[in-house]
């Protein structure tokens, strides 16, 4: 296991430590148990969150203990949802020169995360929706295959209460636009993932989602379902 954490750069003592937990945890529980023993001072706490991303991007195929994981430390402890923004917003930063595997995992692992009301869809207010200069081709296939996971994995209901909890803050305006504009133009065309996504049920599926959306966002009042 130390090889192993060696190769993906686990660099110092702490990283380690925490990468031979989750790496070899039975289950999401066990690993979360054996983290909170480790006690780790001061900004060392950090690292937990950052090498938990690690792991879940560096997975041939998207591992929902990762999310799991995350979403029980964030609802331990709020400086770890903390640090989860700042990881992702940082991973944002790097979408154009990552690879598709490591995309898809991060786009699946957020999705998880919102859908959990975990986090909330704010932490995308890092991403200007509404130029085109950031939505690269990588960039929109990050989001297409997160929004795509969140409408065909949860109800009207939850897709509902997700978006309402931005739909008032007046510092999330330029979000609620931009997301608006990207959830309706990408995710309705034929060629989402370059998946049979856009067979006639899936597509019909996701419309229905997207008018739930547009109502939700409409929900200034924040009434949820």
């Amino acid at each position: 296991m130390l090889h192993l954490a060696a190769a993906q750069r686990m660099n110092t003592e702490a990283r380690r430590a925490i990468f031979c937990i989750i790496m070899s945890g039975e289950d999401y529980l066990d690993a979360f148990e054996k983290i909170l023993r480790l006690n780790l001072p001061g900004k060392q706490d950090r690292e937990i969150v950052r090498v938990l991303v690690d792991c879940c991007l560096q997975e041939k195929v998207f591992n929902k203990y990762y999310s799991l994981l995350a979403a029980k430390l964030c609802h331990h402890d709020k400086n770890h949802k903390f640090t989860l923004q700042y990881c992702l917003w940082d991973h944002f930063k790097q979408l154009d020169s990552m690879e598709m595997r490591r995309l898809a995992n991060l786009a699946r692992f957020l999705a998880d995360l919102i859908g959990s009301f975990s986090l909330s869809l704010a932490v995308l207010k890092a991403v200007d929706f509404t130029d085109s200069s950031v939505l690269t081709s990588k960039v929109m296939m990050h989001f297409r295959i997160l929004f795509e996971t969140l409408f065909t994995q949860h109800s009207d209901n939850d897709i509902w209460n997700i978006f309402t909890r931005i739909a008032s803050p007046p510092e999330l305006e330029n979000l609620r636009n931009g997301l608006e504009l990207f959830i309706h133009q990408p995710l309705t065309k034929n060629d989402l993932t370059g998946t049979q996504i856009g067979a006639t049920e899936t597509t019909s599926l996701i419309i229905n989602k997207i008018k739930v959306v547009k109502k939700a966002l409409a929900n200034v009042s924040g009434v949820l379902l």
